[in-house]
């Protein structure tokens, strides 16, 4: 368990455990976004406690960009106007989850595009950014640090 936490904590994998976090953390798909950033802490050999931590407190922003990512995917992808608030779409969940997934498919698919075509660079400066910033924090050292001194 204590491995766990330790895994990824150079500045390099902070900062990108926290660009992908955050850029997981707004996929259009509620509800799809532990199991991706699980999925990514497992292949990039990042912090799984910290970049969960990212994506839950992420969280409210994938609601605020959800139909932004919808309306942007409108725009540049063609397809069905999405006329809906956030509050009625989750009143559509909630009252018909089948016909609330047949019309928000195309929306969703759209969405996803946009998400797929940002999410890259957003990850990229998010790394560039944070990286000298976390280097300049004092990181704790572990007991392999100080047989390795």
């Amino acid at each position: 368990m204590l491995e766990l936490l330790r895994q990824g904590i150079t500045p390099e994998k902070i900062a990108l455990c926290i660009g992908v976090g955050i850029a997981l953390g707004v996929f259009p798909v509620v509800g799809a976004t532990t199991l991706l950033c699980t999925l990514a802490a497992v292949l990039l050999r990042l912090n799984l406690p910290a970049i969960q931590l990212v994506n839950y407190l992420i969280y409210p922003l994938q609601l605020v960009l959800l139909l932004p990512f919808m309306h942007l995917g409108e725009r540049l992808f063609g397809g069905g106007t999405v006329r809906f608030s956030l509050q009625q779409i989750l009143a559509m969940i909630r009252s018909d989850l089948g016909q609330a997934l047949v019309i928000l498919w195309g929306a969703t698919l759209r969405a996803i595009l946009v998400w797929l075509c940002i999410s890259p660079f957003a990850v990229l400066i998010l790394y560039l950014v944070l990286t000298p910033l976390i280097r300049k924090i004092p990181l704790p050292r572990t007991p392999a640090d100080s047989t390795a001194a």
